[in-house]
């Protein structure tokens, strides 16, 4: 071949490029942010210029794009089916990823619902929508092992009445560990189910404060995820325990990288979504007498370990407070430690 020809094919392979579909593992990551790291300035009712509050899932979308974030994880609750058109047509527009975020059924008459909103996620794009089984967490919201057990109970029906709906729909159904279920206990639940369209949100963070160690937790659940909450973790003894605070990425005490690596190698269109909650730190009492009504078998090493690493890897100064700063302040630092996040994972975890 001469130059003149090489020159030639290579253009016209160079101009194929764009309409080939490219292998997963070709694909660039991107990390999508989830609607939580915007507390403050999500349906915000202060005022400001420079942080206007978001009002809906475009706004999100829009700010997300605006600061090189690849996608969103937001609620789906009330979507009419023509405003899920509209994120679809938005979602295309600006080229993200878009995951909904919606309650499961709590029973047979609230599935009907739970289905309209899967179709207004799937409508807008989606192939993940991400669930919890629980709004709180379990060593607060429970006082006794019985009680706990009719929730656990409970969430399984709820899943159980979700499946099929996700299952006929072709779209996966991602629960998260969402401060109620230690690692094993959501591995039981995703083998008792057995349905290729249930599966976990990954939180790196949250069993922390069930004293579970974040990489056992990661090595746990990634077999079943679809989707993630990506975030590091500073933390601090106090009387009655240790304070638990997401930091921006880099900032804490998780290997970020090693669990990227995990979840990729068991699936790798795994979605990463950066949920970094800019607030005062969480106080997790398992000093306290209370703290283990709902945990009994936690071997007594696991217990040990953790407090070792609260001990071994405290953060060197005051873990963050928010809760005395005005709006403004309060705006300007969750943009901040957002922003701050997104660099990290772009300069240290492979993100485009």
């Amino acid at each position: 071949m001469n130059r003149r020809n090489f020159i030639h094919n290579t253009s016209r392979a160079a101009m194929a490029l764009p309409f080939l579909r490219l292998p997963v593992f070709m694909k660039a990551l991107r990390m999508g942010i989830v609607v939580h790291s915007y507390g403050a300035r999500w349906n915000s009712k202060f005022e400001s210029e420079k942080y206007p509050g978001f009002k809906d899932a475009i706004d999100l979308m829009e700010h997300s794009h605006k600061i090189g974030a690849g996608g969103v994880q937001v609620n789906v609750r009330d979507w009419s089916q023509d405003f899920a058109k509209k994120v679809r047509d938005r979602r295309e527009r600006l080229g993200l990823f878009v995951e909904g975020s919606i309650a499961l059924p709590k029973d047979e008459s609230d599935v009907s619902r739970f289905e309209k909103e899967i179709l207004a996620a799937k409508e807008a794009g989606s192939a993940i929508v991400r669930t919890v089984c629980l709004n709180g967490r379990r060593y607060e919201n429970y006082k006794s092992l019985s009680a706990f057990q009719e929730f656990a109970r409970k969430a399984v029906t709820s899943l159980e009445l979700a499946e099929p709906v996700v299952r006929k729909n072709k779209i996966r159904l991602a629960v998260e560990n969402h401060k109620d279920w230690r690692a094993q206990e959501l591995v039981d639940i995703m083998k008792k189910l057995g349905s290729e369209w249930l599966g976990v949100t990954l939180d790196f963070g949250n069993n922390l404060a069930l004293i579970e160690d974040p990489m056992d937790v990661v090595n746990a659940l990634a077999p079943y995820t679809f989707t993630t909450h990506v975030k590091d973790m500073g933390v601090r003894e106090y009387e009655d325990g240790f304070l638990l605070s997401e930091v921006p990425l880099g900032e804490g005490i998780l290997d970020l990288k090693k669990m990227f690596d995990v979840c990729r190698k068991h699936r790798e269109d795994v979605n990463f979504n950066l949920e970094m909650i800019t607030r005062d730190p969480l106080k997790i009492p398992c000093l306290t007498d209370g703290y283990w009504d709902t945990l009994p078998e936690v071997a007594p090493t696991e217990i040990a370990g953790i407090l070792r690493l609260v001990k071994q890897q405290s953060f060197e100064t005051k873990l963050p407070h928010v809760s005395h700063l005005d709006g403004e302040q309060r705006l300007s630092a969750e943009e901040n430690n957002i922003i701050a996040s997104l660099q990290y994972s772009k300069s240290n975890l492979g993100m485009s």
